[in-house]
């Protein structure tokens, strides 16, 4: 019996272990479609399955399969081609929406539109993005998160008509696949595991836990020959430097889009 009492069969385990070791970033799909009561099945146990501050659900799924809404997805997703592929593209909202109607119906005081209510409905959105995406690969479906919405959280929310203090969060497209690439590398587990306290590396344990990502990931990059051409280009000779160069990770854009996010939550009064 497992800590509450609630029994773990080792065949569970095995189970979940399996979906965990075996993930992968999706971004080729057949187009056979997913079955509607595949999809709500999936996303019952994810939301039942889930944490939730309060119990108060403070979160919204949006499904998009239409061929046409796809397309602007795409678009708005930086015309990444398995968006179209996929048959099914899931936003995840941070949503108070619907709790503070049903507050303004009953009398109750306004909350949640401040920056504790966003941050709580983020999370609560992201752990059952989570189980969604656990629960679509051990079905055997593939799926990728989409790190784009946060770029273009203003126009996917209007795209969406999604309300006041309701906003994505992430997305993530799911589908059969079509491909079945190698595991991505993750740093040593010691570069994550703190005891007790925040151990602060010194500077060769940084060496260490990066030795084998610097020699890895710039040759998966490298390997790729427009970014190779575009590295070259720039004098870029290392990993690090890539990451935070205007191919990648752009500080300078990253101060205009923390900007216009800022706004947003504003907009969506989230923020003061």
């Amino acid at each position: 019996m497992a800590s509450g009492g609630y029994p773990v069969g080792l065949e569970v385990v095995i189970e979940l272990s399996a979906v965990l070791s075996h993930h992968r970033s999706i971004r080729k799909y057949k187009p056979d479609p997913i079955k509607q009561t595949l999809i709500e099945e999936v996303c019952h146990e994810a939301v039942t399955g889930a944490s939730s501050s309060g119990n108060l659900n403070s979160v919204s799924l949006v499904l998009t399969r239409d061929v046409a809404r796809k397309r602007r997805l795409y678009e708005l997703h930086s015309e990444q081609g398995f968006v179209l592929e996929a048959p099914l593209v899931i936003t995840f909202c941070a949503d108070w929406f619907r709790t503070r109607e049903w507050l303004r119906a009953r009398h109750a005081r306004d909350n949640f539109n401040n920056l504790v209510g966003y941050h709580v409905a983020a999370y609560d959105a992201m752990i059952i993005a989570q189980n969604v995406c656990l629960g679509f690969e051990a079905r055997g479906l593939g799926i990728c998160y989409m790190g784009t919405t946060l770029f273009s959280l203003g126009e996917i929310a209007d795209f969406l008509e999604l309300p006041d203090t309701c906003l994505p969060v992430t997305t993530i497209v799911v589908g059969y696949p079509d491909e079945d690439p190698p595991k991505r590398d993750r740093l040593p587990l010691n570069a994550f595991l703190h005891d007790e306290t925040y151990h602060r590396p010194s500077q060769e344990e940084l060496d260490a836990i990066y030795e084998q990502r610097e020699v890895k990931g710039w040759e998966r990059y490298m390997a790729i020959p427009e970014l190779r051409k575009m590295a070259e280009e720039r004098g870029i000779t290392s990993l690090a430097q890539f990451y935070t160069s205007e191919i990648k990770y752009d500080p300078d854009y990253f101060a205009i889009e923390s900007s216009r996010i800022r706004a947003l939550l504003e907009l969506k009064h989230f923020l003061p």
